[in-house]
């Protein structure tokens, strides 16, 4: 039987998984707790608005983008259905950048848009916007024929070509098509020639051990090959190509401009040269100096309106990049070129 009463001095065995109590905290430090605690709270909730903050602000952002491109697929395709043509006015298309069918100054757009131009009654002239080094021969004949096609089917409305920084090879095959081309006094205009870019790497590739091991069907399928030089006879084929394509360039050029190009053979006109805008007034390649704006107050129009399509996503991507590149631009000197362009055959 257990001893009665129990010995003060010895601790029972419940007594033993007793936990020790701690010692309680003072004042000062239950404070110091509740505010590290509070703290950490409020940094918490801080945290938690943020998130919720840019989320909205993400989920905004991409509902606009979407409203903003539904409205760019409309049925029309140069996404005029929320502009006001009721008014007389002057219609624009642009031609921007290399001539491609991969890039914006394609045909079937560029050509889309000048049908709807002329096609508004309440336009009362068509002008070509042009600022482009040129491009694909095959997507400038097509702009070229769409052009013409249009002057004979609305014989009262003019077509204009104004061109900005540059106007050359195929942009200027295209501007030719034109009633009357303006350019700015220091616009570059011209290069009618055409250009296949080749090149023989053969020396470089045997002193760093590159060995071509291009296998063909065909005798002349590697004719642009970079490890071997032409043959004479390859040569003078891939001349003949692009003297026969040079010729196309010659004769829409002289059927656009026609008895206005003065001296042409004098003045190598189809040489592949090119000139100032004021040069190119004197050799009959242009008719007048100016602009948008003032052809707009020539024809006594207040209102231009565009008609090239646009892609809603690409716009606000250029707005950003010019933005970006406002600070480095202001730093860096002019220092003009003609730009080159990418590809096989390129009018130049």
């Amino acid at each position: 039987m257990p001893n009665w009463p129990p010995d003060p001095n010895k601790r029972s065995d419940n007594s033993a998984n007793q936990p020790t109590q701690m010692p309680q905290p003072s004042g000062q430090e239950w404070r110091l707790i509740e505010n590290t605690l509070l703290a950490s709270v409020v940094e918490q909730r801080r945290a938690r608005r943020w998130s919720i903050f840019f989320k909205l602000l993400t989920f905004g952002y991409i509902l606009l983008i979407f409203l903003t491109l539904g409205r760019g697929c409309s049925s029309s395709p140069t996404g005029m259905d929320a502009v006001d043509t009721s008014a007389p006015h002057l219609a624009v298309v642009e031609l921007q950048g290399v001539i491609s069918n991969d890039d914006v100054a394609n045909a079937y757009d560029v050509n889309e848009a000048l049908r709807d131009a002329f096609a508004n009654s309440n336009s009362k002239a068509v002008a070509l916007d042009i600022n482009s080094p040129g491009g694909s021969p095959v997507q400038s004949d097509e702009i070229w024929q769409t052009m013409m096609d249009l002057r004979k089917e609305y014989p009262d409305k003019k077509l204009y070509a104004v061109i900005g920084d540059i106007g050359a090879s195929g942009a200027y095959y295209i501007a030719s098509a034109a009633d009357e081309i303006y350019v700015n006094p220091s616009s570059l205009v011209g290069s009618i020639g055409v250009i296949m870019p080749s090149y023989n790497v053969k020396g470089l590739m045997d002193k760093v051990g590159v060995e071509d091991r291009t296998i063909t069907a065909g005798e002349y399928k590697d004719i642009l090959s970079l490890s071997r030089p032409l043959t004479d006879y390859e040569e003078n084929h891939v001349e003949k190509v692009l003297a026969n394509t040079h010729k196309h360039f010659i004769n829409a050029v002289t059927e656009g401009r026609g008895d206005r190009l003065k001296n042409p053979e004098q003045n190598k006109l189809f040489s592949g040269l090119f000139w100032t805008g004021e040069q190119s007034i004197e050799l009959g390649l242009a008719d007048k100096t100016g602009s948008i704006t003032s052809l707009s107050k020539q024809l006594d129009l207040d209102t231009v309106i565009s008609y090239s399509p646009t892609d809603p996503f690409q716009m606000f991507m250029d707005r950003f990049a010019v933005q970006l590149g406002a600070g480095i631009g202001s730093s860096v000197s002019l220092d003009g070129f003609l730009p080159q362009e990418e590809g096989n055959a390129k009018m130049r």
